[in-house]
């Protein structure tokens, strides 16, 4: 089981993938409403840290491609995304 200070490693090194990606921060700014102001300022939070993973798992190359350079298993993405606070609460239909 993964532990939240895990899922919440993950969620930062997410969001610094995210934003070394040209074509993703636009993206993710104007997906999420944030500003890079609220990204100095929310990072640490696990809410928003949860709406980071969120936002990568909207693709599964992202996924794919943020497991492959960090090195790490990509169901590990899912799982953090579980340890953070609402992925307990995850409905599919």
């Amino acid at each position: 089981m993964m532990t939240k200070d895990t899922a919440e490693t993950i969620a930062l090194q997410a969001l610094a993938w995210i934003m070394g990606q040209d074509d993703m921060v636009g993206l993710f700014l104007g997906s999420t409403g944030a500003s890079l102001e609220d990204l100095k300022n929310n990072a640490a939070n696990p809410e928003f840290l949860g709406a980071v993973i969120d936002f990568l798992l909207m693709d599964d190359a992202w996924v794919i491609q943020f497991a492959q350079d960090m090195g790490t298993p990509a169901d590990h993405v899912m799982q953090a995304r579980a340890a953070l606070p609402g992925g307990q609460t995850v409905h599919w239909t």
